[in-house]
C-alpha cells in the first residue's frame, strides 16, 4: 500500500494500514514530515509553521499518538477550557473549573466565575449554550456564525471577547463568512462537553515530533519505508488491478516507477486534483471541480525572542485584536513554558492572516511587540532581540456556510483520498485530518477484501 502525502493525514492512514498488517511505503515531497502542521528550520532556531491548540475530544489524534508511542502526559500541557486576557487589557477571564464537571456545570460554573462580563453578556452565553444544546447543535440550514450570534442576540462584547476569537482559532475563517454549522460542532465537543473533552492540549514538542515522526517511525518498525523528498509525479490504474505511481526527487535518484495494490492519496486538495486530473480514461472531472474549489485561507505565526528570563504569568492568552489600530495578534504563547529549551520566546497568531501577512514582516513583528507592551503593561515586550514571521499561506480553507466537501472514495478501485478538506463534523482541523486519514485506510482495507 503507498500514502502521497506525509501530513497528519497521510500519517494516520499510514499507521492504520500499517497495523493492519501492510507493509506501507511512506512518500512525502517535502524534506519534513508533518504537512500544513510542521517544524520549520530558520536561521534562528526550529520554530513551527504555526501554533496548535488540540482538544481532550481529539479521539483519533490522541488514540494514534499514544499508538505509536508518544507519552501524551509529556508531549502536551493539559489546561481547562479557557479565554483569558491580560488583565491590563479590556478583557475578561473565563476558564472551566478544575473538576471534571459534566455538561453543561463546568459551563455554568465557569461563567459564574468570568470577570470582565457584564450580567447581560453572562446570560446571552448561557441562552446561547442551552438552545444550542435543545436544538442538538444541529441547524435546518446552514448560514453565517454572524447571522447565528445576531439571531440568538449575543451581546457585543461577548461576540468581542469569546465568539470571534473562538471562530477564528477553530475555523481560520472569519464569523462573517464561516459555516455556522461547522462552528456547531466544535462547540458541541468543547462548551457543550464535559470537562474533559474540552480540556485544551498545548503541544511541548515541535509538531513534526509530536506525531508525524512517530507515526513514520511506526510504519518502519512494520516492515514499510518512509520516503522524503519524492514527489508522484502521475497515477495510472493498471487493468483497476494495481496502480502505477511515477515517482520523482533525490530520494529515488531520478524518476522512477512502482506498483501499488491500493493508495491513499493524503496531499492537499489542489495537488489531489492535479493527481487525479490527469490519471487516464478516468472521469474525476466533478471530484476535481469539488477540490479546486477551496479557498485558501492564511495563518501567521509572529516568533519574538527575548531575554530567556522573560516569562507571562500563564502559558497562553487571548488578546484584542483590531487591525485598524495595528494591533494584528489574536493570541499569544509563552513557549518557554511549554518547552525549557525555548524559554523567553513568544509565539502570537494571527489567523486569517492575508491582510496582515501582506505587510513587510519587520512591520508586522514590530506593531505585535508593540501590541504585547500595551495589552501587558510591560515596555520590555516591546523590544524583542530578534523576530521571525512565518506564514502558511494555506495553512487551511476557508470554512463558509454549506462547503462541499468530497468523501474519502473516488470512484476509482484502490484510490482512496484523505486530508482535512475531506467531508467531517470539523474545520481543517489536526483531528479533522486524522479522522479522515483513518477512515481512508479503513475504505482502503475493506475494498481489498472484497
Amino acid at each position: 500500500m503507498a500514502v502521497i502525502g506525509a501530513g497528519w493525514a497521510g500519517c494516520a492512514a499510514a499507521v492504520e494500514l500499517a497495523q493492519a498488517g501492510y507493509k506501507v511505503t511512506l512518500l512525502e515531497a517535502g524534506r519534513t514530515l508533518g504537512g500544513r502542521a510542521r517544524r520549520v528550520e530558520t536561521d534562528r532556531k526550529l520554530l513551527d509553521n504555526g501554533q496548535h491548540i488540540l482538544l481532550g475530544a481529539y479521539r483519533e489524534t490522541l488514540r494514534l499518538m499514544q499508538q505509536t508511542g508518544v507519552d501524551l502526559k509529556q508531549a502536551l500541557l493539559t489546561l481547562p477550557l479557557q479565554m483569558r486576557y491580560p488583565s491590563d487589557s479590556d478583557g475578561m477571564d473565563f476558564v472551566a473549573p478544575a473538576l471534571p464537571l459534566p455538561a453543561p456545570l463546568h459551563l455554568a460554573a465557569a461563567l459564574l466565575r468570568a470577570k470582565g462580563l457584564q450580567r447581560e453578556d453572562k446570560l446571552s452565553l448561557a441562552r446561547f449554550s442551552t438552545s444550542a444544546r435543545w436544538m442538538g447543535w444541529r441547524l435546518h440550514t446552514d448560514c453565517s456564525v454572524s447571522e447565528l450570534l445576531e439571531r440568538f442576540d449575543q451581546t457585543p462584547r461577548l461576540i468581542q471577547l469569546m465568539w470571534r476569537p473562538l471562530c477564528l482559532a477553530a475555523l481560520n475563517t472569519p464569523p462573517e463568512r464561516a459555516s455556522a454549522q461547522i462552528f456547531l460542532n466544535v462547540l458541541r465537543d468543547s462548551l457543550g462537553a464535559n470537562r474533559r473533552a474540552s480540556d485544551m492540549l498545548l503541544p511541548r514538542a515541535d509538531l513534526s515530533k509530536l506525531f508525524p515522526e512517530a507515526a513514520a517511525a511506526y510504519v518502519v518498525e512494520r516492515g514499510g519505508s518512509v520516503r522524503s523528498g519524492a514527489k508522484v509525479q502521475a497515477l495510472r490504474s493498471i487493468e483497476g488491478r494495481l496502480w502505477q505511481l511515477d515517482i520523482s526527487g533525490a530520494a529515488v535518484g531520478g524518476t522512477w516507477s512502482t506498483y501499488f495494490s491500493g493508495v491513499v492519496l493524503a496531499t492537499g486538495a489542489a495537488q489531489a486534483a492535479a493527481l487525479l486530473h490527469d490519471i487516464p480514461d478516468a472521469d474525476t472531472s466533478a471530484l476535481c471541480g469539488q477540490l479546486t474549489a477551496f479557498e485558501p485561507e492564511a495563518i501567521t505565526t509572529v516568533y519574538l525572542q527575548y531575554d530567556a528570563a522573560t516569562r507571562l504569568e500563564l502559558p497562553f492568552y487571548a488578546l484584542l485584536d483590531d487591525p485598524y489600530n495595528h494591533h494584528y495578534g489574536q493570541f499569544v504563547f509563552d513557549r518557554g513554558q511549554l518547552d525549557a529549551s525555548q524559554a523567553g520566546l513568544l509565539a502570537v497568531v494571527i489567523s486569517a492572516s492575508g491582510p496582515a501577512a501582506a505587510q513587510p514582516q519587520e512591520l508586522l513583528a514590530e506593531a505585535v511587540a508593540v501590541q504585547l507592551a500595551v495589552d501587558f503593561q510591560r515596555p520590555e515586550l516591546g523590544r524583542p532581540s530578534w523576530f521571525k514571521v512565518i506564514t502558511e499561506k494555506r495553512a487551511t480553507y476557508a470554512s463558509s456556510p454549506g462547503l462541499a466537501r468530497p468523501d474519502n472514495a473516488t470512484g476509482l478501485p484502490g484510490l482512496v483520498l484523505a486530508g482535512d478538506y475531506t467531508a467531517g463534523d470539523y474545520p481543517a482541523t489536526l483531528e479533522s485530518a486524522v479522522r479522515s486519514g483513518v477512515a481512508a485506510a479503513r475504505l482502503l482495507k475493506r475494498s481489498a477484501v472484497q
